[in-house]
């Protein structure tokens, strides 16, 4: 790593953060990250591998190692197939069409792929697949990854000919997720029907151009910088394979990039949510509305375990992304990408902004783990002991204030004020004193003090925690859906000393 966001020649560690990296980002982590990268290289996972990590405001740090084909460590300008990380383009691609009102997410693929019409479904009932579906991966298709990473270079009429023999389904369409190539492929279709013009042009004119992406191609010859070639293991050595060219299954994945490009286009993504986290911000403006873009980082449909096997973390599928859920750090998007020769992956924290992308030639190569274990340590650092101050609304603060000082001396009328009614009704106040003072005693609580630790789930939720000297006392306040931000679940439990061991 480097302050430029180049690697040198050599393999170079992560020794310094660049003078731009954010404090909350440390050294020694990204030199840790750094570590994970290259020690596949030293396994013989890859000829080469290189990584980026990116927050907010842009490529924090990124390293390289291994030779990428002329003698020197990739960089991050180094050009990789990034596979099915292209299907979030494909994604923006459509909504931006949908925007325009030219087409609806609910029409059925056989409006724009009349071949479809000659497919058995599944059932009598079954619905002809809609674009929605397509996008969330629940059109009925079988999981089909070896075979459809080998036919982005067949045409359209080929596809016709696919669809025309028959297909098989794995479910009804719309009732169950199954991770699909076919249905990018008839995405992008779509596209370019509705357009009017190949997909490659209208995703590059449409998405790509626009933000800048000119490291982000569909044919090798119009890559800018280097270009790695993907390779398979054999015989102790690896092989080189072809690059295939664009045709009907480029929307699956088709695309080359880079880190520096890749993550500029995640950080676009996942600026739709600045204006939450970072009130006062706004969104990046760009070819597709902020609206449409958190709208692609949503789980429209969950898949089960062996849908993604080895998942750590709840998961669903949004447009073009996997949406994971983690406990601590709330929701991270994410999608790799696998294609002959080559392993890519990126995510992101939505709640800060904090991601990483990592490309690697071979096949197979799952770089995806080295990645997501790149991002669970910067999530762990950058949280520290303390958890963040959690994102609120003004009125979850003031509530919070307001039950500070009813805690503090307590008043039936103040609590009114407060409180809905429910609050009384469902304890009445008595009771609550009663239990309040018998948990601020337990705890030897003082509730005068600043709170030691927040945690909240939504902006109308907030859980803190106030000292004792035996434990702590932990008050938690949920708002009611009203503008006026008064209380509806109101609860104060005392955390003994020997219950936090």
């Amino acid at each position: 790593m480097t302050p430029d966001h180049r690697a040198a020649p050599e393999d170079t560690p992560a020794s310094e953060a660049p003078a731009n990296a954010p404090a909350s980002v440390d050294p020694a982590v990204l030199r840790q990250v750094d570590d994970l990268f290259r020690e596949r290289i030293e396994r013989g996972t890859a000829p080469s591998s290189v990584w980026g990590v990116f927050d907010a405001d842009g490529l924090v740090a990124s390293g390289g190692h291994g030779d990428r084909g002329d003698g020197r460590a990739p960089d991050a300008d180094t050009v990789y197939r990034i596979a099915s990380c292209t299907k979030s383009v494909t994604a923006a691609t459509l909504l931006s069409l949908v925007a325009e009102g030219l087409v609806s997410l609910d029409a059925p693929v056989a409006e724009f792929v009349p071949a479809f019409a000659e497919v058995v479904l599944p059932t009598p009932d079954s619905p002809v697949p809609t674009l929605r579906m397509l996008l969330t991966m629940s059109a009925g298709f079988p999981t089909d990854d070896p075979w459809g990473d080998r036919q982005e270079s067949i045409s359209d009429d080929e596809l016709d000919d696919v669809l025309r023999a028959g297909l098989l389904f794995d479910s009804v369409p719309g009732t169950a997720f199954a991770y699909s190539n076919l249905g990018y492929a008839l995405l992008g279709r779509a596209v370019s029907v509705v357009a009017g013009r190949p997909f490659t042009e209208v995703a590059s004119d449409v998405v790509l151009r626009p933000l800048g992406l000119d490291d982000t191609v569909f044919a090798e010859q119009d890559a800018r910088g280097y270009v790695v070639t993907g390779v398979r293991p054999h015989q102790g050595d690896f092989e080189p394979l072809p690059l295939t060219g664009p045709g009907a299954f480029s929307p699956i994945g088709g695309l080359y990039s880079t880190v520096a490009d890749l993550s500029r286009w995640a950080r676009h993504l996942s600026s739709a949510f600045a204006p939450i986290r970072r009130p006062g911000t706004a969104a990046q403006d760009g070819p597709v509305s902020a609206a449409d873009r958190r709208l692609m980082q949503q789980a429209m449909r969950h898949v089960p375990r062996t849908g993604l096997p080895g998942a750590r973390r709840p998961v669903g599928y949004g447009f073009g992304l996997f949406v994971e859920q983690d406990d601590d750090h709330g929701v991270i998007a994410s999608h790799s990408g696998g294609y002959p020769g080559f392993s890519a992956h990126m995510r992101w924290s939505v709640q800060d902004g904090l991601g990483v992308v990592a490309f690697e030639n071979a096949t197979q190569a799952k770089v995806s783990i080295a990645a997501e274990t790149a991002h669970d340590l910067l999530l762990a650092a950058t949280s520290g002991t303390t958890p963040p101050t959690p994102t609120v609304l003004p009125e979850t603060r003031a509530a919070q204030a307001a039950v500070s000082r009813l805690l503090t001396a307590w008043d039936d009328d103040l609590a009114d004020t407060i409180c809905t009614p429910n609050v009384a009704m469902d304890v009445p106040y008595d009771r609550r004193r009663q239990a309040l003072a018998a948990a601020v005693t337990q705890v030897g609580a003082d509730l005068a003090a600043s709170p030691v630790q927040e945690r909240s789930n939504t902006p109308t939720h907030l859980r803190w925690w106030l000292p004792g000297t035996a434990g702590r006392l932990r008050v938690e306040i949920r708002l009611a859906p009203l503008a006026a931000g008064r209380v509806q679940t109101l609860t104060v439990t005392a955390e003994p000393t020997e219950q936090q061991a």
